[in-house]
């Protein structure tokens, strides 16, 4: 009973095996016309040779509808050639054809063998082979269908068979039983065939599923290996990636787009006060901010660390704005556990093709721009313009002279006194170094520091200033102090800090002398790495002065967490003290200072009624044009050493004499 199910299933198509089903019928749409055709060729030629033996109605009436219906069938599956078919829609055609082509075949062969009792000898063996020439041929027709060819053999065979039984008739019956022992063989053949049109068709059906497998691992991998595993967001590779493909899509065409680097302020201090969990905790959630943006112009990608960048394809009269809308996103305050934080951002934008028209330039002029943005707009959002092309080309001369300067002949040290009150009595000096280029002349500080620290010279140019300071203070008389300021890359140096003790011993200098300015934006980007190299330094006995003071957010933090000994303040209160917010400021951080039995050291100090002020605050120590401006060792020593004063060093209204060089041992 099963396998009678089991074959009533297969010839109705079994519809649990569609990926075979629609092989077969892909197949059949290029047999199956043929089929038609050769039945139409012999049912004509059986006809023309019966037309006078044989009554009309037979020969032409009963054949024309036969030739009409077979032509219909025949265009109908020529059309199907161009019309791609679903395995559901494939199967219910092939049931149809089985039905179809029984039909057809109970036609023809009643046809036929009503022929037969017509003509001679040579008409009825033209019948005999015409059945039997046309059942072959269409088993073979229909051999990628073996259901219908199944139906088509025992419809023609069987009835030829008794037809020839019952007439009695030797030949006739040994040429039916030999036609219908060859549709046995034919038919065990074709199912062996079939057989193996399956397991090719299983075969390929699994290799496909297989490669199909392999592309899609293979799409997750590239996937994965273009996606920021913390944020989800698309990564570096992909930035790049996706910026090369835009350059070659947009290339030769009017298309302009923009390119934007997003970095976040206030994000390190976060990090190393929570732990990097809780840092990359933060780093998910702005990306989950990122992501909610869902603008189809705009891609957004995390470069790495707290740096992301994004492409905007839309117009670029809006591009700096969509840069300021990601960077008031990520403002928003966040609140992870029971922690409510708030970072910001700042952005920078590249447009091509007017700032570049290659990856490396675009990403580098944007990332010029957000470093502007950085330093003198921090959240906001900073286009590179043709003043930062300037600034770059200025930037890039100042390198090369630097990477090519001799530092003994164009740099020096210049010294500007630090004055102790109410006794107006030098006290010691900061040195400032000074380059003074054969190519570019006068080269300020602030201009080529920066462009040392990130060209790697940093190192050699400090070590140099610092051993010809120290020899320089040591030719003064008395004992004078020495401050020196170190780079944010000096401050995170071991090396660095290795070689600048190494000068101090070498050249027998008290390190209590010695004072290493530092600031606050220096000590930010790494506060473990600066805290670390700090220690060492005070450890050796040197004193660590915090530049800038009262001008960043977290000062207050600093002076408890960092071995400080002296605080200076920054010269935009002095300039300001007749403000009595700024007269209120000076005075907290004074006796902030002697509270906390720290130095407080006040910059800035132009003015006779600075100064009055300054006095009246009981200001112990102070700096600046008031009491000389920077001047360089030659002048400075030239002074020293007239009865161990100082002179010439000008007030607005005159000269201070008596400045002494006092012994600050």
């Amino acid at each position: 009973m099963n396998k009678f199910s089991a074959f009533i299933r297969w010839m109705m198509i079994d519809p649990r095996h569609p990926d075979i089903a629609q092989a077969q019928y892909n197949e059949l749409k290029s047999q199956i016309p043929s089929l038609y055709a050769l039945l139409m060729v012999n049912a004509i030629a059986v006809s023309y040779t019966h037309y006078d033996v044989a009554p009309f109605y037979l020969t032409v009436g009963v054949l024309v509808p036969m030739l009409i219906f077979t032509s219909i069938r025949m265009v109908t599956w020529l059309r199907a050639r161009r019309v791609v078919l679903g395995p559901d829609e494939a199967i219910k055609k092939m049931r149809q054809t089985v039905i179809l082509g029984s039909l057809v075949a109970v036609i023809y062969i009643a046809w036929s063998l009503s022929l037969d009792g017509y003509g001679g000898p040579a008409e009825r063996g033209h019948i005999a082979l015409f059945i039997a020439i046309t059942v072959i041929g269409c088993i073979f027709c229909l051999m990628n269908l073996p259901q219908a060819a199944l139906m088509v053999m025992i419809i023609v065979t069987v009835p030829y068979l008794f037809h020839y039984i019952r007439q009695e008739q030797d030949v006739y019956i040994a040429i039916a039983m030999n036609i219908f022992l060859v549709c046995l063989v034919v038919i065990q053949v074709l199912l062996s065939g079939y057989k193996g049109f399956c397991k090719l068709v299983r075969s390929q059906a699994a290799l496909a599923a297989k490669q199909k497998e392999t592309e899609r691992l293979s799409a997750e991998n590239a996937q994965l290996a273009q996606t920021d595993a913390l944020t989800g967001l698309p990564n570096r590779r992909y930035f790049f990636n996706r910026l090369e493909n835009l350059i070659s899509e947009v290339d030769g065409t009017d298309a302009v787009f923009a390119v934007g680097v997003v970095d976040l302020d206030r994000f390190k201090p976060i990090n190393d006060t929570y732990g990097h969990k809780l840092g990359d905790q933060l780093l998910t959630e702005v990306g989950n901010r990122l992501k909610s943006l869902g603008m189809s112009q705009l891609d957004i990608c995390r470069l790495g660390g707290d740096e992301f960048g994004f492409l905007y394809r839309g117009d670029l009269e809006d591009a700096a704005q969509t840069g300021q809308t990601i960077c008031e996103q990520i403002s928003e305050p966040y609140r992870i556990g029971d922690l409510q934080l708030t970072v910001g951002a700042s952005c920078g934008i590249a447009y091509y093709p007017e700032a570049g028209t290659s990856a490396h330039v675009l990403f580098d002029r944007s990332d010029y721009a957000l470093y502007n943005s950085k330093t003198t707009s921090r959240g906001r959002t900073t286009v590179y313009s043709a003043e930062h092309e300037a600034r770059i080309r200025s930037e890039r001369a100042i390198e090369n002279a630097l990477q090519n300067a001799d530092l003994a002949k164009e740099f020096e040290i210049y010294f500007q006194p630090v004055i102790s009150l109410p006794e107006r009595e030098v006290v010691g000096f900061e040195a400032l170094a000074r380059w003074d280029s054969p190519v570019l002349n006068r080269v300020p500080p602030d201009r080529f520091i920066p462009i040392a620290e990130r060209t790697g010279m940093i190192h050699r140019l400090t070590v140099h200033l610092f051993e010809r300071a120290v020899e320089q203070i040591n030719g003064l008389p008395g004992s004078l102090s020495l401050s020196f300021n170190l780079s944010a890359h000096d401050v995170t140096s071991a090396e660095t800090v290795a070689a600048l003790l190494d000068i101090i011993r070498l050249k027998k200098i008290d390190p209590r002398r010695i004072m290493f300015e530092i600031t606050e934006t220096s000590v930010i980007g790494s506060y473990e790495a600066a805290e670390t190299c700090l220690k060492t330094l005070r450890a050796a006995g040197v004193k660590l002065a915090l530049d800038d003071f009262g001008t960043g957010y977290s000062s207050l933090g600093y002076l408890h967490r960092l071995p400080i000994d002296c605080v200076k303040i920054d010269r935009s209160f002095v300039s300001g003290i007749a403000d009595p917010v700024a007269i209120g400021v000076v005075n907290s951080i004074v006796n902030l200072c002697r509270s906390m039995q720290i130095l407080c050291v006040v910059e800035g100090v132009e003015k006779p009624d600075q100064l009055e002020v300054l006095e009246a605050l009981q200001c112990h120590l102070v700096q600046g044009f008031l009491f000389g401006r920077p001047q360089p060792y030659e002048t400075v020593a030239a002074s020293a050493l007239e009865a161990g004063t100082v002179d010439g060093l000008s007030l607005s209204n005159g000269s201070i004499n008596g400045i002494v060089l006092q012994s600050n041992g």
